[in-house]
Parts: C-alpha cells; sequence; structure tokens
C-alpha cells in the first residue's frame, strides 16, 4: 500500500509562494515591469496566476500570465499518446524577463521541451525557472532559478501537487507518495 509524505500544506504553500514571488522582485529589481509569468499547464499555469497576484501589492503592478503547451516539443512523444493543451499567451516575451513556472521539476525533460517552445514565440532578454519542488534525478542539464523545497526522493517516488483550483478534492497540498 502506498505511502505519503506531506511537504507542503496549505499554510506552507501559502508563504512559500509569497516568498518565490519577492526572490522573483530581488532577483529582477532593474526593471520589474519587463517580468512575465509563463507557466506549464495545469498546475505550474494555477501557480503563476498565484504568483502574479501575490507580485502586485509589492511590485505594484501584476505582471502579465500566460500559459504554454509543450506537447509537441517533447522528446518522448513515442512512450505517450500527447494530449494537447491550450496555449495562450497574450503578450509579446521580446526583451522581457520569462519566468517559466512548472509545478515539480524532475528530469528536466518538460523544462527543455518549454525552453523550445519558447524559441517560437520570440528572444526573451531572460528565461527563468521557478519551480515549486526540485526533487532531482536530472537527465538534463536544467537547474531551478527560484524554489520553494529541494527534496531527495527515489525515482519511483511520485510528488503530488494538489490545487484548490484545478483539483477534485479542494486542498493546497504537496506530497511524495512512495509505493
Amino acid at each position: 500500500m502506498p505511502s505519503s509524505n506531506v511537504l507542503l500544506d496549505a499554510d506552507a504553500l501559502d508563504r512559500a509562494l509569497t516568498r518565490l514571488s519577492y526572490q522573483v522582485l530581488e532577483r529582477n529589481a532593474a526593471d520589474p515591469r519587463r517580468i512575465v509569468l509563463i507557466g506549464l499547464p495545469t498546475r505550474g499555469y494555477t501557480l503563476a496566476q498565484r504568483l502574479a497576484s501575490r507580485l502586485a501589492p509589492i511590485a505594484g503592478f501584476e505582471p502579465p500570465v500566460g500559459k504554454m503547451d509543450i506537447t509537441f516539443h517533447r522528446d518522448d512523444l513515442e512512450l505517450n499518446i500527447p494530449v494537447p493543451q491550450v496555449s495562450h499567451i497574450p503578450f509579446d516575451i521580446t526583451r522581457r524577463v520569462v519566468v517559466l513556472v512548472d509545478d515539480v521539476l524532475f528530469t528536466g525533460r518538460s523544462v527543455r521541451a518549454a525552453l523550445a517552445a519558447l524559441s517560437d514565440l520570440g528572444r526573451p532578454a531572460a528565461i527563468q525557472l521557478l519551480a515549486l519542488i526540485d526533487r532531482g534525478h536530472r537527465q538534463v542539464p536544467i537547474r531551478a532559478d527560484f524554489f520553494a523545497r529541494k527534496i531527495t526522493t527515489e525515482l519511483e517516488d511520485t510528488v503530488q501537487v494538489k490545487l484548490t483550483e484545478v483539483d477534485p478534492v479542494p486542498a493546497d497540498v504537496v506530497e511524495v507518495v512512495s509505493p
């Protein structure tokens, strides 16, 4: 029977997102109005929306938020039947600081696909990666610029991020599930 270990409950997740918002703003203090947030569906986009709303009162503006489908930029299409998501990026990324938001950084392959997809949209001034959880086991040389927690997991573990906006059980929680 699988076992689970809670990494972040609702309060800890809330604090982590506030802390991450300050870190993004501090890193981009020279010109914060260049920041745009692009989330990977589904939970990365939801996290990007939450980050934007937290940045608004501290930065004096709410950065634009988009979501980007990476399905056809993945290198594992033959392993999975792709289920494309809708991309919605209603702003130009050229000369902007793109903060790419993902819920869990694992092998790095999703981020690699996202970088390829971003190159189709323009040439940003910089791309920064924000991952709620960095669980290691990289297969490509990718690292998060911002993360709430960096943990060590077994390969067969699963990190589940559940957010009230998208998950059927209304709870904000992040947990590691072991087989």
